[in-house]
């Protein structure tokens, strides 16, 4: 009798136990699976796919890649008095530019960030620019918001950024210099991607607009690299960049003297 007893209390306990776990995993079972991330939008460009996908953690933790000249920001005096100092400013464009190559003894500092847009420039235009206290900065952007390296840009927007820039620059007594976007070539095999992603059209009406901008705004200088470099066909000089938008040597040639001129005519 008694041991009729332990087996019916031992059977009980199996059983409940068992209602426990089965509960306990219907429970698990209930709960969401894990959704993978979301994909990236295709641009129909799989270059510029590939280059936005590889920049989900600059995108999501620096988006204006402050931490690229942090230090060296840090580690530069404050500028002497009477010192024409110059802040060039922009993307892939400025950041291969060796500015003490094309401009020997003179006091300009290269904040060019490869790959950037209007909007990653202006988060970080005060760091890289308005601290650094320059008498002006030569601005060249644009070309990258409109392949959409950043996202889709209307030409608006990106109009919108020139004259923010232009109101903070005003803000604290730093002269404009906006440079014209520069043309593209497609007379290259590796210029077939860049050339796809930047409208011809577009470099061009972003240029008009820019200039009639300057125009209406005195504290500001036009600096028109792109009539210097275009060629017959409406397109950037074959000779000027293997890729059809980076200048080489020669490029830079050319646009070295017509920035020097811009700075000094206006620093008068």
């Amino acid at each position: 009798m008694k041991t009729d007893m332990t087996l019916r209390v031992f059977a009980v306990q199996v059983l409940s136990l068992v209602v426990l776990a089965t509960s306990a995993f219907a429970q698990q079972s209930a709960q969401p699976a894990p959704q993978a991330p979301p994909a990236v939008p295709s641009t129909g460009f799989p270059g510029l796919d590939q280059y936005r996908a590889s920049r989900i953690a600059v995108f999501t933790d620096d988006f204006g890649q402050l931490a690229r000249y942090r230090d060296a920001n840090a580690a530069l005096v404050p500028p002497s008095p009477g010192e024409n100092r110059v802040v060039f400013f922009g993307d892939s464009i400025t950041d291969n530019w060796h500015l003490d190559e094309y401009f020997p003894g003179k006091l300009y500092i290269n904040r060019g960030i490869g790959g950037q847009t209007t909007p990653q420039m202006l988060v970080r235009f005060r760091q890289d620019v308005i601290d650094l206290h320059p008498k002006a900065v030569v601005i060249l952007a644009g070309t990258n918001d409109i392949a959409g390296n950043t996202g889709p840009m209307r030409l608006e927007d990106i109009e919108a950024n020139y004259a923010s820039f232009t109101e903070l620059a005003r803000a604290s007594d730093i002269r404009i210099v906006f440079s014209s976007v520069l043309p593209v070539h497609n007379y290259t095999p590796q210029s077939q991607s860049m050339f796809a992603q930047r409208s011809p059209e577009k470099i061009l009406e972003l240029n008009r607009w820019l200039k009639s901008y300057v125009a209406t705004h005195p504290d500001c200088l036009y600096l028109d690299y792109f009539s210097a470099m275009v060629d017959d066909k409406g397109l950037l000089k074959r000779d000027l960049a293997d890729d059809g938008l980076h200048p080489n040597a020669a490029g830079f040639k050319i646009m070295a003297p017509l920035a020097e001129a811009a700075i000094e005519k206006t620093l008068k």
